[in-house]
Order: C-alpha cells, then sequence, then structure tokens
C-alpha cells in the first residue's frame, strides 16, 4: 500500500553553479550565435540573482534551442520549471542533462521525483535508486530515500523498504520523518508477517503467541493471558512465551496472579537457565519479600549474564545499599549512567553518595540531570497515557484456568 510522507522542498543548491559560454559537449557555434548565447546566459543569472525564476526559464529555453548540447542549461531550466510545479516540461530537460552527463546525481534524483509525480514509477524507481546512495545533502537525500520507501511499499517490497530505512535511520536517527516511515514500515512489515502466518500455521503455537501481542497492544490483558496459556500448551518450551506470560501477570494486584507469575519466570528459567530477565524478576520478588540474599544472588547472576543492563546493576546497588556495601553500589549506580544516561534513579542516588562524600558539585550535577530528566518523562508520561489503551486488570481466577 503507499502512503505519503510529508514534502519537503528540495533547495535550490541543485542549480549548476555556473552558466558557461562554452559547456561541457558544446559543439562549435557561429560567434553571432554565441554572442546571443553569452547574452541570454548573462540575462539568466540576473533573473536568477533577481529570484525572477519565471524570466530566467525564457532565457535558459533560447540557450538550448541554439545549443541542445549545454548541459548546464537543460539542467538548471529543468530544475526551475520543477519547482514551478511544471513536471511534464521539466522532464525532458532533466533526461537531456542525465543523457550529456550520467554523472550528475542530484539532477538525476530530481528527475525520478518528476517521474514520480507524472506516474512513471517504473522510471522514477530506476532514477532514485541509482542516484540515493550517491547524495550528500541531507534534504535531498532525506526526500529521496522516503520516497524510495513509499514506491516499494506500494509495491509490497518491504524487504527493500527496510533496506532503505535502515540507511536513513543511520544517517538521521532522529529526524521525525525517518521515524514516522520506521513505523509504517516495520507496522506493514508486523501485518504482513501476521498474514503469512494465519496461513501458513493457524494453529501454531507462534501463531497463538502473535495473537495475545496483538490482545496486549488492544489492552485486553486477559485475552492476552489466555493466548499465551494456549501457545505454552501446544509448546512449553516456546522460547520467549513463560517470559511474557510472567510480565502480564506481574501487572496484576491480586495475590494469585502475583504468584502465578513467579512461578512463570520460575518457568521461563528451566527452559532457559541463562535467561537473565527472568533471574531478575525473580531477583525483583525476592527484593520485595525481604529476602536480600537471595535478590543479592540473584542480581549479581543478572549482571554477570547481562554487563550491559543498567537496570540489573541499578537493582543490584539498591540491595548493595541495604545491606552496607556503598563503595560496591557506587561503582554500579556510575556504571549504571554510563549504559543509561536517563536513569533518573541512578542520578538521585549518585547525587546523595556526592553530597555525603562533601563532592558537592558532583552532587549537584546529578541532582540537576535527575530533576531534568524527571521532568522530561512526566511529559512524556502524560502523553503516553492520552495515546495507549490502558489494560483490563486480570481476572482474580485467570491463575487458576489452565
Amino acid at each position: 500500500m503507499l502512503w505519503n510522507h510529508r514534502k519537503s522542498i528540495v533547495p535550490t543548491f541543485l542549480l549548476l553553479p555556473v552558466l558557461s559560454l562554452m559547456a561541457a559537449g558544446q559543439t562549435t557555434a557561429p560567434t553571432s550565435a554565441q554572442d546571443r548565447i553569452a547574452e541570454h546566459e548573462r540575462m539568466a543569472q540576473q533573473y536568477l540573482r533577481q529570484k525572477r525564476p519565471d524570466l530566467a526559464i525564457p532565457e535558459l529555453q533560447k540557450i538550448v534551442a541554439l545549443d541542445p548540447r549545454n548541459v548546464d542549461a537543460h539542467a538548471n531550466l529543468g530544475v526551475l520549471l520543477f519547482f514551478q510545479g511544471n513536471y511534464q516540461e521539466a522532464l525532458p530537460q532533466l533526461r537531456n542533462a542525465i543523457d550529456l552527463q550520467p554523472q550528475l546525481w542530484k539532477i538525476r534524483s530530481l528527475l525520478g521525483l518528476a517521474e514520480e509525480k507524472t506516474s512513471d514509477l517504473a522510471g522514477a524507481r530506476s532514477d532514485l535508486e541509482a542516484s540515493f546512495p550517491m547524495l550528500q545533502e541531507k534534504k535531498l537525500k532525506l526526500e529521496v530515500g522516503l520516497d524510495l520507501i513509499g514506491l516499494y511499499s506500494g509495491t509490497s517490497e518491504l524487504d527493500r523498504a527496510a533496506s532503505v530505512l535502515a540507511q536513513l535511520q543511520q544517517a538521521y536517527p532522529d529526524e521525525p520523518e525517518v521515524l514516522y516511515a520506521e513505523y509504517r514500515t516495520y507496522a506493514d512489515l508486523s501485518g504482513e508477517a501476521m498474514l503469512r502466518l494465519s496461513l501458513m500455521a493457524p494453529g501454531s503455537p507462534q501463531m497463538h503467541q502473535l495473537l495475545a501481542h496483538e490482545e496486549i497492544r488492544q489492552g485486553n490483558t486477559n485475552g492476552a493471558v489466555d493466548q499465551f496459556r494456549q501457545a505454552i500448551a501446544l509448546d512449553p518450551n516456546l522460547p520467549g512465551a513463560h517470559y511474557e506470560l510472567a510480565e502480564l501477570l506481574d501487572t496484576s494486584q491480586i495475590p494469585a496472579v502475583k504468584t502465578e507469575a513467579e512461578q512463570e519466570y520460575r518457568a521461563a528459567l528451566k527452559s532457559n537457565p541463562q535467561d537473565e530477565k527472568s533471574i531478575c524478576k525473580l531477583g525483583e520478588i525476592a527484593l520485595q519479600a525481604g529476602n536480600l540474599e537471595l535478590a543479592n544472588e540473584d542480581f549479581a547472576k543478572s549482571v554477570s549474564l547481562r554487563p550491559d543492563d543498567s537496570d540489573a546493576k541499578l537493582d543490584l546497588a539498591k540491595v548493595l545499599i541495604q545491606i552496607n556495601q556503598p563503595a560496591k553500589a557506587q561503582a554500579l549506580l556510575e556504571q549504571t549512567v554510563q549504559l543509561d544516561p536517563t536513569n533518573v534513579t541512578a542520578h538521585y542516588r549518585l547525587a546523595t553518595f556526592y553530597r555525603e562524600q562533601g563532592r558537592m558539585d558532583e552532587a549537584r550535577r546529578q541532582l540537576e540531570l535527575y530533576q531534568n530528566l524527571r521532568k522530561e518523562k512526566d511529559k512524556l508520561r502524560a502523553v503516553y497515557k492520552d495515546l495507549l489503551i490502558q489494560p483490563i486488570e486480570i481476572k482474580a481466577d485467570a491463575a487458576n484456568e489452565k
């Protein structure tokens, strides 16, 4: 399905820098013709400086009539016609420029955009594919990349769309247009995968696992619990299923459901003894129960399995503070903020440590980071509260449904 992104205006830096009398490939002309070309070039430059493309266009048209092999004149005329919205007349001028000088990548990208606007999707695809890897200017590369993603999505070539998207993500990871394209492309990929799975294996454990995630997305937690149960009944060792069910059950405030969540974390660990996330969750449960020794053991194991898990390091630091090992806790907190500079709790606890040690400048800095991050997270929380479907509380008898 073809989707549209916001069209940015490609800047006029596409205009070639100089309209030269002796342009590349220009044939020898009589002196009188050269004089006329020179005069038209002078007038075109003057009108462009005055920001009067409407007056520059006729001058360029006269140049290409006198000198059909003038690359600069064809290219600049094509650019000006494009920005006037006259795509049909821009096309032959842009094509002539490319025929004369194929390495004009910016002009070729503009040709591809004009072809798309005139419904020549095959031509657009060919020219945009050729020019995209060669472009350097941010706005133009974004425009071309996003158009390519749209063209690929329109023909259900989502793997190609994802490939172009990956390049844009690497180059411009914070651009809203790229982030939206990411959302749309992966949503389309997800829908395609769901359709294929439903056709190929409608009763499979993976299909039930997928449906569980769809139920979660709709806020139907009880329906998701049921789907996870069906998936596990079909395959007790289905990767991720026990942990995902446990995470869902753990959101409940009902003791019986909480108990089953712990059982599911242990089932996940039985299927995979290296399941660091389940070990960490069991550490949280031990900490909530006041079992500091077991919590310390679980969090330490979690950190050893995943040294890059900032949450596990923060949890272990909390336990170490309670068992009076502040030096080890401080070291873990410092590692935590290096791994995750947005960790509010770690910044606050570090501020406390530094203040107790008399390191007042560092304490103030950590406190400022804490306060700024807290404000930002509060804003995000308010936004997501409005956007997200609120899950329904898991029923008390869900823990007993088998």
